[in-house]
């Protein structure tokens, strides 16, 4: 009977070029494009600023895009700028289940040793899809991620984006299925990552932690064996195996449980709206009443808010606009959308009438809201001066698993955050590239829609 290791490795060989289920195909395709958008608009944040001029500093082989730029890089070094350029922001997907963010790592890790190998957009395809796979299951089998942070500390997003990233790597390789073992091996060995994160108030190291640092690591471990490192047969399996070492009750089995049958990046949800995940349920909300009950900021009294405990809390008036509950239904209320500019307009932040409105604005948290099947509940209870009362609950987020963003959905949040950047035109062209990704010869062909 195979081992672990023996499967896995296998299977990751056969994923290099299996032919995708139409629909995974689509979802990686729309993952692909929002990691894309995240990184262009994160480029003008401070944490991608800090990270392109990180990058430019450092010399080595022109072999990788540092994107919304024309310097070419390493391959690692590319892979870590990127990933910063990509979780700059809440703007990038998430996995509920595993607590991972997949997408900020992933792609620009696969991205990275794509334009290195000169592979095609169906390669990428295929190993960020992988990537998926590989995240999520890397933490269903170091067991309840809850007990992983609380009691071991260990960061379900940095070590889930590593072992994704490294798989989605690999496969942008030719490296065999025995080198794919020193590949898993190399990766073990880098695992790291604390939910220290969570202080980081400049978004910065946890841009780092989230993507910048799982996509560097994943990229010198798939280099190192494409080099000829050798390495340890099977981190997965006997003694002081991988598992033992980081969880009390790992679930070894998670790590290749159903493998070609369910594809992760299907259970991915994207953002419908560029802000912080709790708040997501409630611009939903608001949105629903003001849609179906038009109403003028003047005439609002009152703004009652109810999410998860720990949501509330995340996003309690916080210091920053697109993460500050309150400020976000205020802009909402007066644009009748979100859009990346306005949850990112620090001058609006402080301006008289937007706070007026925001302290309008009551936040409380109900963990009644939290269900394994929707753990991301929110109610907006809307209370106008002449006595109308509006209510609407919110079960499942727009863009989650369970109530997926069309493609057209997809595409336009993309397009709100690539025009400012690079330009309609251009925008519109990465668009169409992406959703025909199978017909892209070579992933080269992608740098130059990925400047201005």
């Amino acid at each position: 009977m195979a081992g672990h290791m023996e499967t896995l490795t296998e299977y990751m060989l056969h994923a290099r070029t299996a032919k995708l289920p139409a629909e995974v195909a689509m979802k990686g395709k729309h993952h692909i494009l929002d990691t894309l958008a995240a990184i262009v608009s994160g480029a003008a944040l401070p944490p991608g600023q800090i990270a392109i001029k990180y990058a430019q500093a450092q010399s080595g082989t022109e072999e990788a895009q540092v994107l919304t730029t024309s310097y070419l890089t390493t391959a690692v070094n590319a892979a870590m700028a990127n990933g910063v350029l990509a979780h700059s922001d809440e703007t990038d997907d998430s996995h509920a289940a595993s607590g991972t963010h997949p997408g900020c790592s992933i792609v620009p890790a696969a991205l990275a040793m794509a334009e290195r190998g000169d592979v095609s957009g169906e390669r990428l395809l295929n190993a960020v899809v992988l990537g998926y796979d590989m995240c999520a299951r890397a933490m269903f089998s170091l067991g309840e991620r809850y007990m992983l942070e609380e009691e071991r500390g260990i960061s379900s997003h940095s070590m889930g984006g590593l072992f994704g990233s490294a798989a989605a790597a690999g496969a942008c390789t030719e490296i065999s299925a025995d080198q794919l073992r020193y590949l898993i091996s190399y990766t073990a060995q880098q695992a790291s990552g604390i939910p220290t994160w969570a202080r980081d108030t400049d978004h910065i190291e946890k841009a780092f932690d989230f993507a910048g640092m799982p996509a560097r690591s994943a990229v010198t471990a798939a280099t190192l064996v494409d080099a000829g490192f050798t390495g340890v047969w099977d981190v997965f399996e006997g003694n002081r195996n991988f598992f033992k070492s980081f969880s009390p009750s790992p679930k070894p089995d998670e790590i290749i449980a159903e493998l070609g049958s369910r594809f992760e990046v299907v259970n991915t949800n994207i953002k419908k709206h560029c802000v912080g995940s709790p708040i997501q349920a409630a611009a939903d909300a608001l949105g629903h009443i003001l849609k179906a009950h038009p109403t003028s900021p003047d005439d609002v009294e009152s703004i009652r808010v109810t999410l998860p405990v720990g949501g509330a809390a995340t996003v309690n008036d916080r210091e920053m606009p697109n993460i500050n509950l309150q400020h976000m239904m205020a802009v909402l209320l007066m644009d009748g959308s979100i859009t990346f500019a306005a949850a990112h307009d620090i001058k609006r932040f402080s301006d008289p009438v937007t706070k007026s409105l925001r302290e309008k604005v009551e936040l409380k948290g109900d963990n009644a809201l939290v269900t394994p099947e929707s753990p991301r509940q929110g109610i907006v209870e809307l209370q106008t001066k002449d006595g109308e009362s509006y209510r609407d609950h919110v079960v499942a987020v727009r863009g989650t698993m369970e109530n997926p963003m069309t493609t057209e959905e997809v595409e336009s949040k993309a397009r709100d955050l690539l025009a400012p950047s690079l330009g309609g035109d251009k925008a519109d062209r990465l668009i169409k590239v992406i959703g025909d990704l199978e017909s892209l010869g070579s992933v080269r062909g992608l740098r130059e829609l990925l400047r201005p």
